[in-house]
């Protein structure tokens, strides 16, 4: 009971000076609205409002029908251009698509032959370009079909394809980048947090206070951890339910309280990581560059920003021992799927596994930095 009372006063202690920080508390205030709603709105997986250009050498009424074919917001209105303005277009990078219709193109296609129609792209901006290749050429196909039958109508075929999309039936992006955005954001604000505390007590020396009081250093190690828990799980929840759900218009399929029971598990191997870079690092810049080293990797590879699957399977079996792969992993499964404990109690495990022996440890570091302290 003493214990817990020691434990419960340091992380007043560390709340109090966590408050005090002004500079510290609107960067936690920043990253968890503007950084989060920047993330989820400023990058997009589709085509949008994408320059195309037509080199119509066939003044056809096909070819201004696949030139009236596109149209905002997937594309801009489309811009005519010659044939011998297409390379510096392209070089100046004012078009990223740019398709030529041959002369003679309809003609050709009524009479039973094969024209082909070219399109270049500026493929600098990968994604785009290639998910805008398909675009085209869908839209394409499906106005030359409809040019030769006359009608808009298709006719039976021999088999109908139905395509339902689960959990994001129209493919918005920020429902999932807004996710990954807390994500990336706890994960980076819970390290530095834990990890400046440490460094903060020794370069102001109160670290030498805590060391004369009749205090073990679990119960130092303790008061930290919950106390930036504290913190980051409160921004965590504003964040989820102000930025995310009420401004993006994401929705939350599953349990929010299971959903926070696992954020809880893994702020815990969360604080435990920044708690030990902070007592490895010996000045604040040192550990800034640590920072940089361990979050980009626990980030990338995270499945986050890339499929886990896209990955080396050597690799996919390391990460498995990452939190932050679980993480992301049964936040998807309760955020999005609606799945309940039965789904994500292996996750929950593992980060609970992983974050109990990463504390352990951190604990006995930080056990010896007091040692060699004294």
């Amino acid at each position: 009971m003493h214990s817990l009372t020691n434990i419960a006063w340091l992380g007043l202690k560390e709340l109090r000076s966590l408050v005090g920080d002004t500079v510290l508390m609107l960067f936690v205030a920043y990253a968890f609205t503007w950084t989060v709603y920047s993330q989820a709105t400023g990058t997009s997986n589709e085509v949008n409002n994408a320059s195309i250009a037509f080199v119509d050498e066939d003044r056809s009424a096909l070819s201004r029908e696949l030139l009236n074919a596109f149209y905002p917001p997937r594309f801009q209105r489309p811009e005519e251009i010659r044939t011998d303005q297409i390379e510096d277009a392209m070089d100046e990078g004012r078009f990223m698509f740019v398709v030529t219709i041959p002369p003679r193109f309809e003609y050709d296609l009524r009479a039973g032959r094969h024209p082909e129609i070219q399109v270049s792209i500026d493929a600098t901006a990968m994604q785009q370009a290639g998910i805008g290749s398909g675009y085209i050429k869908n839209i394409i196909d499906d106005r030359i079909s409809s040019f030769l039958r006359r009608t808009e109508e298709e006719g039976p075929r021999p088999a109908q394809l139905i395509v339902r999309k689960l959990f994001n039936p129209n493919s918005e992006s920020s429902w999932f980048t807004s996710v990954v955005a807390i994500i990336n954001q706890l994960t980076l604000l819970t390290i530095v947090l834990t990890g400046a505390a440490v460094i903060r007590e020794r370069e102001h020396g109160t670290l030498e206070h805590l060391l004369v009081m009749p205090l073990t250093a679990f119960e130092i190690a303790m008061g930290k951890v919950w106390a930036n828990a504290l913190v980051i799980l409160v921004a965590t929840a504003i964040s989820l339910f102000v930025m995310v759900q009420m401004v993006l218009g994401v929705p939350f399929a599953g349990s929010h309280a299971l959903w926070f029971v696992g954020v809880a598990l893994y702020l815990f191997f969360a604080t435990a990581l920044g708690l030990f870079l902070g007592t490895i690092s010996r000045s604040m810049a040192q550990f800034a560059l640590l920072i940089v080293l361990v979050v980009v990797v626990l980030q990338l590879l995270s499945g986050g920003s890339t499929p886990v699957e896209s990955q080396p399977e050597w690799l996919q079996a390391l990460t498995y021992f990452l939190p932050t792969r679980h993480f992301v992993s049964f936040s998807q499964v309760i955020v999005y799927r609606g799945g309940g404990l039965g789904a994500v109690w292996r996750n929950f495990a593992m980060v609970s596994v992983v974050g109990l022996g990463f504390f352990v440890y951190s604990v006995t570091r930080f056990r010896k930095s007091i040692a060699v302290a004294k």
